[in-house]
Protein backbone atom coordinates (compact mmCIF):
# COMPACT_ATOMS: atom_id res chain seq x y z
CA UNK A 1 0.00 0.00 0.00
CA UNK A 2 1.30 3.49 -0.77
CA UNK A 3 1.77 5.84 2.13
CA UNK A 4 1.71 8.76 -0.54
CA UNK A 5 -0.45 11.73 0.77
CA UNK A 6 -3.08 11.52 -1.91
CA UNK A 7 -3.41 15.56 -1.56
CA UNK A 8 0.23 15.83 -2.72
CA UNK A 9 -0.51 13.58 -5.16
CA UNK A 10 -3.01 15.79 -6.65
CA UNK A 11 -1.42 18.93 -6.14
CA UNK A 12 1.53 17.30 -8.28
CA UNK A 13 -0.65 15.82 -11.41
CA UNK A 14 -2.80 19.50 -11.35
CA UNK A 15 0.58 21.13 -11.23
CA UNK A 16 2.04 19.49 -13.98
CA UNK A 17 -1.01 20.27 -16.35
CA UNK A 18 -0.87 23.82 -15.37
CA UNK A 19 2.69 24.43 -16.27
CA UNK A 20 2.49 21.73 -19.48
CA UNK A 21 0.41 24.99 -20.48
CA UNK A 22 1.88 27.59 -19.47
CA UNK A 23 0.81 30.42 -16.64
CA UNK A 24 -0.32 32.57 -19.50
CA UNK A 25 -3.93 31.91 -19.00
CA UNK A 26 -6.75 34.15 -17.95
CA UNK A 27 -8.56 33.70 -14.42
CA UNK A 28 -11.89 31.39 -14.94
CA UNK A 29 -14.44 32.50 -15.84
CA UNK A 30 -13.21 36.32 -16.84
CA UNK A 31 -14.60 38.06 -20.20
CA UNK A 32 -11.01 36.98 -21.01
CA UNK A 33 -11.41 33.59 -20.51
CA UNK A 34 -14.97 33.27 -22.53
CA UNK A 35 -13.10 34.95 -25.20
CA UNK A 36 -11.39 32.33 -26.12
CA UNK A 37 -12.17 29.36 -28.48
CA UNK A 38 -14.23 26.63 -26.78
CA UNK A 39 -11.58 24.36 -27.54
CA UNK A 40 -8.72 26.39 -26.53
CA UNK A 41 -6.63 24.29 -24.19
CA UNK A 42 -6.27 27.08 -21.74
CA UNK A 43 -9.99 27.28 -20.60
CA UNK A 44 -9.26 24.01 -19.72
CA UNK A 45 -6.03 24.90 -17.61
CA UNK A 46 -7.86 27.72 -16.25
CA UNK A 47 -10.54 26.02 -15.16
CA UNK A 48 -8.03 23.34 -13.30
CA UNK A 49 -6.63 26.44 -12.01
CA UNK A 50 -9.60 27.62 -10.10
CA UNK A 51 -10.42 24.09 -8.74
CA UNK A 52 -7.09 23.74 -7.62
CA UNK A 53 -7.69 27.34 -5.51
CA UNK A 54 -10.60 25.80 -4.41
CA UNK A 55 -9.16 22.49 -3.10
CA UNK A 56 -6.38 24.47 -1.84
CA UNK A 57 -8.10 27.67 -0.26
CA UNK A 58 -12.22 27.45 -0.22
CA UNK A 59 -14.09 30.08 -1.02
CA UNK A 60 -12.27 32.51 -3.09
CA UNK A 61 -14.35 35.84 -1.73
CA UNK A 62 -14.64 34.87 2.04
CA UNK A 63 -10.95 34.38 1.68
CA UNK A 64 -10.20 37.50 0.31
CA UNK A 65 -13.06 39.27 2.82
CA UNK A 66 -10.61 37.50 5.76
CA UNK A 67 -7.43 39.58 4.41
CA UNK A 68 -9.38 42.57 4.22
CA UNK A 69 -10.57 42.43 7.47
CA UNK A 70 -7.68 40.93 9.05
CA UNK A 71 -5.80 44.09 7.59
CA UNK A 72 -8.58 46.68 8.67
CA UNK A 73 -8.48 46.33 12.41
CA UNK A 74 -4.83 47.69 12.68
CA UNK A 75 -4.16 46.78 16.27
CA UNK A 76 -1.05 45.23 16.74
CA UNK A 77 0.25 41.74 18.38
CA UNK A 78 -0.74 43.44 22.10
CA UNK A 79 -4.21 44.30 21.04
CA UNK A 80 -3.42 48.54 21.56
CA UNK A 81 -5.11 50.37 18.36
CA UNK A 82 -3.09 52.01 15.82
CA UNK A 83 -4.22 55.43 17.26
CA UNK A 84 -2.81 54.61 20.76
CA UNK A 85 0.38 53.38 19.39
CA UNK A 86 0.69 56.58 17.48
CA UNK A 87 0.62 59.16 20.30
CA UNK A 88 3.31 57.13 22.25
CA UNK A 89 5.84 57.24 19.15
CA UNK A 90 4.80 61.10 19.65
CA UNK A 91 8.17 62.61 20.58
CA UNK A 92 8.12 63.50 24.12
CA UNK A 93 9.85 66.81 25.99
CA UNK A 94 13.53 66.60 26.86
CA UNK A 95 13.74 65.67 30.40
CA UNK A 96 14.73 68.14 32.69
CA UNK A 97 18.05 67.50 35.08
CA UNK A 98 17.19 67.83 38.53
CA UNK A 99 20.08 67.10 41.59
CA UNK A 100 19.16 64.88 44.09
CA UNK A 101 20.40 64.67 47.85
CA UNK A 102 23.10 61.89 48.09
CA UNK A 103 24.12 61.67 44.38
CA UNK A 104 26.83 62.99 42.86
CA UNK A 105 27.30 65.87 41.03
CA UNK A 106 25.47 65.79 37.02
CA UNK A 107 27.75 66.77 34.15
CA UNK A 108 24.93 69.06 31.71
CA UNK A 109 25.38 67.63 28.48
CA UNK A 110 26.33 70.55 26.06
CA UNK A 111 27.31 72.64 29.07
CA UNK A 112 30.90 73.43 28.35
CA UNK A 113 32.11 71.43 31.83
CA UNK A 114 29.32 72.38 33.77
CA UNK A 115 27.76 70.26 36.34
CA UNK A 116 24.45 70.62 38.48
CA UNK A 117 24.92 69.96 41.94
CA UNK A 118 22.30 69.66 44.61
CA UNK A 119 23.46 71.70 47.93
CA UNK A 120 21.14 71.89 50.85
CA UNK A 121 21.45 75.81 51.38
CA UNK A 122 20.22 76.96 47.78
CA UNK A 123 18.32 73.57 46.77
CA UNK A 124 20.32 73.18 43.57
CA UNK A 125 23.27 75.11 41.69
CA UNK A 126 24.42 75.05 38.34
Amino acid sequence: MNDTDPDELVKLWADDRILRWGNEFPPYGSRAWLALHPNDPHRLVAALDAAEKWRKYGDEAALLQWFRDATARRYTAEGRPAAELAELRRPKPPHQLQATPGWPPIRIPGGNGRYLTYTDERGMAA
